[in-house]
Parts: C-alpha cells; sequence; structure tokens
C-alpha cells in the first residue's frame, strides 16, 4: 500500500537567490549615464542604506501614500482576505519591511508566502521577522529581479488554490503606462487565469500635495535620491561628489507623473568604472518616475494585461487606492 504524502511542518522558512552572476549594477549604470537624457534604474536605490531612508520617507508628514494605504489595509483587509479565498499562495513583490503585508497575513492566514525583493537582505529580515510574527506560516524568500520572467521556487505538499501577487506601495507608477502593461503581463503569467492581483496604486490630485510629497521639507527624499551616488561611489568606485549635486522632483500635469532627477550644479566630470561622464551645470540624471492613475485610468490598464478588475478600496479623501483583479 501506498504512504501518503507527508506535509511538511509548518513555519518552514527557506530563502532562494536568483540574481544572475556578473555586476549587471555597474552595466546598467555605464550604460545608463551614457544616454543623451542620463538615467539610473530605480531598483537600485534599495541598498540598506536605500532600504532605511524609503523607511523614514514613509513616515513624514508630507508623504500621504503609506498611512493612507495602511489605513485601507486596516479597513479592508478582511474584505481582500475574502476576495482571495482560502489555501492563497501570496507571492509580494518589493517586500520591504512587510508592514502592510502583515495585516494582509492575519486575515489571509496563506499557506505559503513569498516575498520577491532585489535586497537580499531585506528579503532575510523581512522573512526572520515575519516568521517570529506567523511560526505557523511557510515562507520561500526569493532575492530577484521581479520585473524579470521568474519561475518561483515550489513548497511540496502545501495546498494551493490560488496564486496572488501582492503588490503594494504604489510601485506600478515606477513604469511608464506601456512598461506597466508589460510588467502585469508578468504577474498574469504568473498567477495563471483564475489568479488574483491586489495591487496600490496612487490617485491623481493636487500638484501641491504631490510637489511636497516628494521633495520633502526635512530633505530625506533628496538623501534618499542621492544615495544613488553615494552606492556608485562605495561599490563601483565611482568618484561623484555629492556636494555639487541635489534632489530635483517635480509633478507634470500633463504627463500624469512625478520625475525625479540628481541635478548637476556645476560644469564636472565624474568616473565610472574606468568610463569618464561629463556633466554640465543644470544637467540632470533621471533616477524614477510615479505616475498617478484615475481609478478607470489603471483599470484599463489591468485590462490590457490580462486582469480583470473585480474590487475597488478608496479612502475617504480619495488618495489612494487598492485594486482586486482576477486573471483572465
Amino acid at each position: 500500500m501506498a504512504q501518503p504524502q507527508q506535509r511538511p511542518e509548518k513555519g518552514v522558512v527557506r530563502l532562494y537567490n536568483f540574481l544572475p552572476e556578473g555586476d549587471s549594477f555597474l552595466d546598467d549604470v555605464l550604460a545608463g549615464l551614457a544616454r543623451p537624457q542620463k538615467t539610473l534604474p530605480p531598483k537600485y536605490f534599495y541598498d540598506a542604506r536605500g532600504c532605511e531612508l524609503f523607511e523614514q520617507i514613509c513616515t513624514l508628514p508630507e508623504y500621504y501614500p503609506t498611512r493612507t494605504e495602511l489605513a485601507i489595509m486596516r479597513e479592508h483587509a478582511a474584505a481582500m482576505a475574502t476576495f482571495l479565498g482560502p489555501d492563497c499562495q501570496l507571492i509580494e513583490f518589493g517586500s520591504g519591511s512587510s508592514t502592510k503585508t502583515r495585516i494582509l497575513i492575519d486575515e489571509l492566514q496563506p499557506p505559503l508566502y513569498v516575498p520577491i525583493d532585489i535586497a537580499g537582505e531585506a528579503i532575510k529580515k523581512a522573512a526572520a521577522e515575519l516568521a517570529r510574527t506567523f511560526p505557523w506560516l511557510n515562507i520561500n524568500g526569493v532575492c530577484a529581479d521581479y520585473t524579470k520572467p521568474l519561475a518561483l521556487p515550489e513548497f511540496v505538499g502545501v495546498p494551493v488554490r490560488r496564486k496572488a501577487v501582492y503588490f503594494p506601495g504604489s510601485t506600478i507608477g515606477n513604469f511608464t503606462p506601456l512598461e506597466a502593461i508589460e510588467f502585469l503581463k508578468l504577474a498574469r503569467r504568473m498567477v495563471g487565469a483564475g489568479g488574483a492581483l491586489l495591487i496600490g496604486v496612487d490617485l491623481k490630485k493636487n500638484k501641491q500635495v504631490l510637489d511636497a510629497a516628494y521633495d520633502d521639507a526635512a530633505g530625506v527624499t533628496a538623501a534618499f535620491n542621492l544615495n544613488l551616488l553615494q552606492r556608485i561611489n562605495r561599490e563601483l568606485r565611482g568618484d561623484f561628489q555629492l556636494r555639487r549635486f541635489r534632489h530635483k522632483a517635480f509633478y507634470d500635469e500633463g504627463k500624469g507623473w512625478i520625475e525625479m532627477h540628481i541635478e548637476s550644479l556645476a560644469s564636472q566630470i565624474a568616473h565610472v568604472g574606468g568610463e569618464r561622464f561629463r556633466f554640465d551645470a543644470g544637467e540632470t540624471i533621471h533616477t524614477e518616475i510615479s505616475c498617478k492613475y484615475s481609478v478607470e485610468e489603471f483599470q484599463a490598464i489591468a485590462r490590457s494585461a490580462g486582469f480583470a478588475p473585480a474590487q475597488t478600496w478608496i479612502d475617504a479623501d480619495r488618495l489612494f487606492s487598492v485594486h482586486g483583479m482576477l486573471g483572465i
């Protein structure tokens, strides 16, 4: 007689590193700085110092998204868990400190949680803290670039009726609308038909509110942006003189997005990886956008990526939204 399959113990934590070999950071920096409009990918904001600074940004009085989304989660997490359903494998893109995730996990009680983040230390820390908070939770922590196709490790013996991607924090705004469609297609392939997407989306609002949120009076966002140059100096032996650059951020109402730049304050030269880059006074390195959407605009993007809107939760001031979608 065949023996029944043994189920794994609850509370198993596994960590995986799927980052490619080689120095893609250097390659991306050199390619970005060689463009007519110099750019640096925002995914490289999040070294250890960058993660610390972003956590500080989330507590600033000007930065409404985090506290607003947290309030939405606290009020509606039970409804979100009902939407996702029982035995739901929860896959989180960009896990960070997992503050909002704790609220959802507490209600959803998923059999398996899969946080994915490019910052390896952030994954380890988040997995360890969640394991202490939820000792019954199985965790597959994955260090990887979730903007690229990814085959997730399986956890044999854990019952899963549905896969769901959780993408909080309005990070979807860091993609242009066309890029967002392609990115969400990756999420759709990951969860499959009938799978779910739970995603935070920042809403369009007054320009003054948005400008202040990305250029705070305490200068924390400026430090976060300029830390990218510090990281290049530290890890790639660059020689950027940070006092000769400044943070610049503004809301472009025509495009419907925030633009973040690092502006050169003088004519100067910087070296990275043996390459020489000239900056004119006033020239910028474009580091990030943050698109803002109406509910209808984002739902159209999701449909183009293969998701059908199911439920939307919005705060009373209509600052932020969380969307529940199903793969079609």
